[in-house]
Order: C-alpha cells, then structure tokens, then sequence
C-alpha cells in the first residue's frame, strides 16, 4: 500500500514535470528566450510543487501511523486491559500486533482481543485511505498552483535552485549530526566502562581475558582489559596485509596505466576488480583450508613451529582481498594527470621510468596516499578472515606465525549474544570501538600531513 502510493506521487510529479515544461512554451509563445529560465526549470518548479508537500505528508503519516493507531486501539480496550503496567502492555499489544498480522500469539486471544484486532484493521484501512486521498489532492493542487504560477517572469531557475541548496545542506547537516551521534555514543558507554576499569589497565595492560568467572575464587575473576595484545594483532595483520597489498596493487596500477596495450587493459583491470567482489567468507575458507595447512607444511619442514592459526596466513589472505583497492584507484588517479606533463616529460629526455618516477607519482601521489588508506581501513575492520584464519586468542607476541586476533573480532564477540549492557564485557567493546576510532583518526592526520607536505614541495 504504502508502495504502490509512493510510486503514484513519483509518476504524478513526472507528469508535473512534464505539464511545467508545455506551459513554459506556451506563455512564452514558442520563443524560449521570452523565459526567464530554460523550460526544465519550469518543468522541475512544477514537479517541485507536486511532490514536496505531499511527501511531506507521506513521511510524516508513515513515521507516525503506527503509533497513532495504537494509542487509539489501547484507548478503546477494556479497563482491565488498558491500565495495565507498561511491560504488560507491551506484551498486549504484541499480542494484538501479531493478531493482526496472522502470526503466532502466546495465548488463545479473547474476545477483547478480537475485538481490538477489528478495530486496528479498521483505523489502519480508513487510514490508508485518507492518506491516499490526501497525498493525492495535495500533489494535484501543488501542480494547479505552480501551473497558474508559470509566466515568463516567474525565476524558476533560482527556485528551483534553492530548493537544491536546502537539500544539500539538509544531507550535509544529517551526515555531520550522524557522524557526531555515533561519536558520542560510543564516547558516553566508554565513559561508563572506564569507570568500572582504570583507562591505565585498559591502555597499557597487557592481558586480554574479559570473560569474568562465576565465582570469586576463580582465576580471573575481576577481568583483564588490557588492550595492548589486540592492538599489536591488529597492527601485526594489517601490516602484512599491507606488504602484500601495496606493491602489488601499486606495481599493477602502473603497469595496466602506463605499459599494457588496451586489449591487456580491457580484460585485466575487470579481472583483477573482481577479487573486490569475492565474499570476505570465502576468502576465510580460502585461508583456513587452503594458505594456513600450507604455511604450516612449508613451517615444518623448516623446523619451525607454526600454529594451525597463524597471523601470517590471515595476512597473506588479506592483502589479496584488498589488492584492487590499491590498484583500481590508483591507476584511476595515474590515468588522471594530464598527457601535457607526460609529453614535457618526454620532450626533455626523460625515459619512461623516469618519468613514472619523478612526474606521475608525485603528481598523483594525494590519490595514492588515498588508496593506501582505503585499503589500510578495510584491513583494520575486516573480521571474518581473522576469525576463520588467526583465531581468537590474545596473544601478545610479533611472530606471525602464531595464533593472534584483532579490535574488531573482540567487538564482535563480546557483543554476540545474550549481554548485560551494563557489565564491564559488554562495555570493553565501546571502548574498543572508541579506541579504533582514535587511531584510524591519527592515521589520517598523518597521512595528510605527508601529503601535505610533499604536494607543497613538488608544486
């Protein structure tokens, strides 16, 4: 219902849009200089008009129906139904809400039930109904009058404009309002975790064993939040990650912009794109069935001891995956600097090398850097990998041939599940969280300070 509505109100604006454009030509009798804006404006002030209020409408009786409707059902229940306790009410309207759906309720409904049942159908079919009738005859007289309005005086480009403007400014304001609602709501659950554990032990501790026990003289009773194991983890995957990915990916970027002929080109950047595309589950099976018993094998008969989860294989692994977000956008950055700076290059006696060395990279070194960092952050938050191919042990140690784990697969497990949100587990994760935002933020400063900096020196 409230679909097909909504596709009604699009096809009614295309129409408007449509209407706008022919009045357009007609007030200006053929001639459109005679307008102040080009006919599509007028088309689009039109549509405006048709679809604006009425949207408004639709979104306002779509966010709000549902609770209307409700109040007026419980309002209509008996006195023994309607002044229960909140939690109890709830469970009612539950009940009632899956009445009316056809699915499964916890008890044989009453009459009362039935009778509320009905009553909800009702309300929710005489609301749909005036909501069409509604959202209709505002998108009809948002036409008429926008119609009426057209005349070749009427500035419909900068209304149409500031229309734009406002809703621009809207995406941009609820962009930063998100961005600083999530900021602060992992800031005020850390506020609380780092009140139950001293933020010392959380930043410097160097034991990682949240799973408090069930009785006092257990081992580990209290917890250990120490943070720093799964830093070094994360840090240690990343970067092989990283070592596989960067030059590969750089080396690839350069070769398919600079040396590939185009037929090359044609079928290998679509084929090296496609490694983005492989389900990050698929790439765990690959490294758990496939890269660690090989590391493992190659390990042993080295006389080295390799764990059946190793850091090693997750990172190899990894650094495959996040191949083509190096390549692809680097060589989109490369194709990018002008052919001028490659011909001045040339015409001065530089080789090609040369050229690739002391022209394209720094000049398209801000993208690069980029890419890098895309492809650094897909690291650090990848998680299915590190479960299936480095396991979940907090170890603090730099050989990668041992079993570690990473921030985010910690997140996931101390969330996962029944938890007490109020409990130091839980809330380890916030901080984590909080934590990971810190340094990724570092590491963008960092970044752009280089780039900063070396774009000054190469202009």
């Amino acid at each position: 219902m409230v679909t097909s509505l909504f596709l009604s109100l699009l096809l009614l604006s295309v129409g408007a849009y449509y209407l706008g454009r022919k009045r357009a030509f007609t007030v200006a009798n053929g001639h459109i200089r005679n307008l102040h804006s080009l006919p599509s404006f007028y088309g689009s002030y039109t549509a405006l008009w048709c679809l604006l209020p009425a949207l408004s409408i639709f979104a306002l009786w779509v966010t709000f129906q549902q609770g209307f409707i409700i109040d007026l059902v419980v309002a209509g229940m008996p006195p023994e139904l309607r002044n229960l306790p909140p939690d109890q009410l709830n469970l009612v309207v539950n009940d009632l809400k899956n009445l009316v759906s056809g699915n499964f309720v916890s008890s044989a409904p009453d009459p009362a039930m039935l009778a509320a049942a009905d009553h909800y159908r009702h309300l929710r079919t005489l609301g749909h109904t005036a909501l069409w009738v509604t959202v209709l005859s505002l998108g009809i007289l948002g036409v008429v009058h926008a119609w009426r309005a057209i005349s070749p005086n009427l500035r419909a480009r900068n209304r149409v404009e500031q229309v734009v403007n406002v809703f621009l400014i809207a995406s941009s304001t609820i962009a930063i309002f998100t961005t600083l609602g999530i900021v602060l709501s992992v800031v005020f659950e850390s506020i609380i975790f780092f009140q139950k554990v001293p933020i010392s032990e959380f930043l410097f501790g160097l034991q990682w064993s949240p799973q408090t026990a069930l009785r006092a003289d257990q081992t580990g009773s209290s917890g250990a939040f120490g943070s720093v194991p799964l830093f070094a983890g994360t840090l240690l995957i990343s970067g092989i990650a990283m070592v596989i990915a960067v030059p590969i990916g750089l080396m690839s970027a350069l070769f398919l912009s600079e040396y590939a002929t185009p037929k090359f080109r044609a079928v290998a950047k679509p084929a090296l794109e496609v490694l983005a595309g492989i389900p990050t589950v698929v790439y765990g099976f690959f490294a758990a069935l496939t890269v660690a018993p090989f590391i493992r094998e190659i390990g042993t008969s080295m006389g080295l001891h390799v764990a059946s989860e190793s850091a090693l294989a997750a990172g190899l692994v990894m650094g495959i995956m996040i191949i083509p977000f190096v390549s692809s956008l680097s060589d989109d950055v490369i194709n990018a600097v002008p052919q001028s700076m490659r011909d001045g290059s040339y015409a001065l006696g530089a080789t090609k090398s040369e050229t690739i060395k002391r022209v394209l990279l720094p000049a398209a070194l801000p993208g690069i850097v980029g890419s890098i960092l895309l492809a650094v952050s897909r690291a650090i938050g990848e998680t299915m990998i590190v479960v299936m191919a480095a396991g979940l042990s907090a170890n603090l140690t730099a050989n990668p041939l041992e079993a570690v784990t990473t921030v985010t697969v910690q997140i996931v497990t101390l969330l996962t599940g029944d938890q007490e949100f109020d409990s130091p587990k839980t809330l380890a994760a916030f901080a984590l969280g909080l934590m990971l935002f810190v340094v990724t933020l570092i590491l963008n400063i960092i970044a752009l300070q280089v780039v900063r900096k070396y774009r000054e020196q190469y202009e």
